[in-house]
């Protein structure tokens, strides 16, 4: 039974569509994913459409997605957080961005990343729904 309940809020300036998803229920006490299938789909993507689309026009549709770490004044103006996709070597223009409440497992992940030395990008899906196209951050492959 759950008597107080923490994660994300819907932010009322995005469309329903557009909320992006995930759930803090997916991650450990450290926010460490709970499995390797742990997915968050990102969240403002409406406004990209176009950036997403040459992605896709190019025959991609797995990438890596590129956030920069959260800098203190980020941290305290609670700034969004964006999201870029790598392809052909090239990174894109903003494709989205975190979904609200999910910025700590993002970080977390970003920062186990970077202590074990791999790359701090993130395997990302870009696929179509019909609500237009999304894109899916792989978090779970960070554990």
């Amino acid at each position: 039974m759950r008597f107080l309940s923490f994660g994300r809020v819907n932010n009322p300036e995005l469309a329903k569509t557009d909320q992006g998803s995930g759930s803090l229920d997916d991650y450990l006490y450290d926010l460490m994913p709970r499995n390797q299938k742990v997915r968050i789909q990102i969240a403002d993507s409406d406004p990209c459409q176009d950036a997403l689309r040459a992605v896709v026009d190019q025959g991609v549709s797995e990438t890596e997605a590129f956030i920069a770490r959260r800098s203190a004044d980020d941290e305290r103006t609670d700034a969004p957080t964006p999201v870029r996709l790598f392809v052909n070597q090239r990174p894109t223009p903003v494709v989205g961005f975190v979904p609200r409440g999910l910025e700590a497992p993002v970080e977390a992940a970003l920062g186990r990343l970077a202590d074990s030395g791999k790359s701090t990008r993130m395997q990302a899906t870009v696929r179509k729904t019909k609500n237009g196209l999304r894109v899916d951050l792989a978090i779970g492959l960070t554990r």
